[in-house]
């Protein structure tokens, strides 16, 4: 492409300006950058994030385009301030005139890239279960004896000591001095870590050292070490470093504690507390068993006031005297009904008398029967037609029977 001439009389249009410069930016292949990361923009509903790569040294910087997945996948967040090297191809806009990169992959430089291993093994172990709540083992409440891996005259040792002897001064430490960084510092602590966890005599393990940087940290982030801890039978508690530092040893091992500090006060309980504790609860345990000694004395006067157990008798004598008026009141209604009755027999027998055949018999009537020859009952006659001529008659008085015969029939008038 040809130098273009212009001139004052024969400028270019700032299209064709941007068009150019387009061309020239498009020839260029795809190139690696170093920088820093800022302006770091990427929604989760946005398909592309947005960043801006810095030279600290220099003070330039680019922007670069990618797509938000790349930096939502990232391994380690892709923060601001975040060392990287990234890989992409420039890019210009003609619309707007902005030159940009854009971006196919980012990955963290140094620090970025120890990070990076170690959350990828986060992630590795997290996906095997082995941060899972439902593994973790519950600390002793009072360890007999404690087992400490630490190196040899630090401040984590003196630390967790001091702070244990002050809260329980029996307590007892088996301590392990390893080393806490460098090439041989994991292989030591899994060797101290399986030799503790052999000791029956043993309740807990606390690995301990003060804080450093990533590089220092790094055997705590080692996978054989990870291992160890979750196949290990006893408690270990990770005392790594201040509370920003965060190994993976903080999510495999069965207790985190901020500092070494505060491991010694999550494994030891304080003497002093549990003693008020005591004192408290042997106070409140008193004062219920006084509390209950005064209902119990209050109920009992309450039952010795009672009538019934003032004279055991009461009841029974008012259930008798109750017993006999309901005696009384039954006697007086059968006897009532006796009367009612006796007078209602009376009264029928009398009624009966009147009207039966003795009665009429001693007013001088008399019963007329005839008797059959074929020996079958007397029958009463009532009609003339019963007694033929020469029947045998039985007449019925007051006070007998009279056998006549018949001796002839009339029709009344």
């Amino acid at each position: 492409m040809g130098k273009m001439v212009t001139s004052a009389e024969r400028p270019v249009p700032v299209s064709r300006l941007n068009d150019m410069v387009k061309g020239w930016v498009e020839r260029m292949g795809t190139i690696w950058v170093e920088g820093q990361l800022t302006q770091v923009a990427a929604k989760p509903n946005w398909k592309l994030a947005y960043l801006t790569l810095r030279d600290t040294e220099r003070q330039a910087s680019v922007k670069l385009t990618c797509p938000a997945k790349l930096v939502r996948d990232s391994p380690v967040p892709l923060d601001d301030g975040a060392r990287v090297v990234v890989r992409g191809k420039p890019a210009f806009y003609a619309g707007r005139g902005e030159f940009s990169l854009w971006t196919t992959e980012i990955r963290p430089v140094g620090v970025g890239e120890l990070l990076a291993r170690i959350e990828a093994l986060r992630n590795q172990l997290a996906g095997e279960g082995l941060f899972d709540p439902s593994r973790k083992r519950r600390l002793p409440y009072l360890p007999q004896l404690i087992g400490l891996i630490t190196s040899r005259d630090s401040a984590a040792e003196r630390d967790v000591r001091s702070v244990a002897e002050d809260r329980w001064p029996e307590v007892a430490f088996r301590t392990v001095h390893t080393p806490v960084q460098g090439a041989d510092a994991a292989p030591k602590v899994i060797e101290a870590l399986r030799t503790l966890d052999a000791d029956p005599e043993v309740d807990v393990i606390i690995i301990a050292r003060g804080g450093g940087s990533v590089e220092d940290l790094l055997p705590f982030s080692e996978e054989a070490l990870q291992r160890a801890v979750a196949a290990a039978g006893t408690p270990v508690v990770s005392a790594i470093g201040h509370e920003p530092d965060h190994p993976v040893l903080d999510n495999v091992a069965d207790l985190r504690a901020a500092t070494p500090t505060d491991a010694a006060k999550r494994v030891v309980p304080d003497v002093a507390a549990e003693r008020d504790l005591l004192a408290e609860a042997r106070a409140r345990a008193a004062a219920a068993l006084r509390n209950w000694v005064r209902r119990e004395e209050r109920g009992l006067s309450q039952l010795r006031s009672r009538p019934v157990l003032a004279n055991p008798m009461t009841p029974i004598e008012t259930r008798r005297e109750e017993i006999g008026r309901a005696l009384d009141l039954a006697r007086r209604d059968i006897s009532q009904l006796l009367a009612r009755e006796r007078e209602r027999v009376t009264g029928l027998r009398a009624r009966v008398a009147t009207l039966g055949p003795a009665a009429t018999l001693a007013r001088g009537y008399s019963v007329v029967q005839v008797v059959p020859r074929d020996g079958t009952p007397p029958e009463v006659v009532t009609e003339i037609g019963q007694t033929p001529p020469g029947s045998q008659l039985r007449i019925r008085v007051t006070d007998g029977s009279i056998t006549a015969a018949g001796m002839s029939t009339r029709p009344a008038d």
